[in-house]
């Protein structure tokens, strides 16, 4: 077990402190918040991130999951400047956190996808998010067709989302330090310019069967989703694999799917 100010970090939530103020400064003017922004942090551990934001902001809703933390942060931080919701971030409804939600966290890189993916179903709530995490989860986030860390996550994410990676962090400015290194991606909502997608269930399915085992054609892949026809009449070649597909050419096929499903 590793103690920091006074904290036993514990490895079943991932817990990782950022410590180092000269990160603490970046993200938050990554960030940039102001006064009235609806500001929700994710994990806000030791409250490195959590007092910069609330300096800025006025006011954070601090989602945390370990009680011991959320009594620290109840007794240090008046509750007009820090609204504690004690909960596994995964199982909450951030549409019921307002709207236009400033969502700030350093994921444990233990749930950082599913977590993720949970996010990604409130983008109609959300004005931004900054989230750190692994540097190889950033890299899938930001990845492009044909590329290796092209797969699932990016998919999922590009779909509603503007992805960009914007620093890395080193592992020595966390406390207890970590074995790898992090990086900070902010997404921003599609709004308008998000695809329309017609059955969210298939289009979830279409995109997870086509890396599922990622050396398998479309024509095998897809076998349980879609037929050949479909990939045909989508100009997608059944021959060729999930990872050469853009994001508009997942629509396109999930899209038509769902038509042919609907004529059945």
């Amino acid at each position: 077990m590793s103690r920091y100010a006074g904290h036993t970090a514990r490895k079943r939530f991932g817990q990782n402190f950022l410590a180092d103020p000269h990160y603490v400064a970046r993200i938050v003017d990554a960030v940039s918040p102001r006064p009235g922004d609806n500001v929700v942090e994710i994990g806000p551990g030791l409250a490195a991130l959590t007092r910069s934001l609330i300096e800025r902001a006025g006011h954070v809703t601090a989602i945390e999951i370990d009680r011991d933390l959320a009594a620290r942060l109840a007794n240090d931080i008046p509750p007009d400047r820090l609204t504690l919701v004690i909960a596994d971030a995964l199982t909450v409804d951030f549409a019921k956190l307002g709207s236009s939600l400033r969502v700030v966290g350093n994921l444990p890189y233990n749930i950082s996808s599913p977590l993720l993916f949970h996010l990604a179903q409130h983008d109609a709530v959300l004005r931004d998010v900054h989230v750190m995490l692994q540097r190889e989860v950033v890299a899938r986030m930001t990845a492009s067709p044909g590329t290796p860390d092209y797969g699932r996550l990016t998919v999922m994410l590009q779909v509603r989302f503007a992805v960009t990676r914007l620093f890395t962090v080193p592992a020595g400015a966390f406390r207890p330090q970590p074995k790898v290194e992090s990086a900070i991606a902010r997404l921003t909502p599609l709004r308008d310019a998000k695809p329309a997608i017609a059955d969210a269930a298939l289009f979830e399915r279409l995109v997870a069967a086509s890396f599922g085992q990622r050396r398998k054609t479309l024509r095998n892949a897809l076998r349980d989703v879609c037929d050949e026809a479909v990939l045909i009449e989508g100009g997608i070649d059944p021959g060729a694999r999930g990872e050469t597909l853009s994001i508009g050419d997942f629509v396109r096929v999930a899209n038509l799917a769902a038509i042919r499903l609907r004529r059945a």
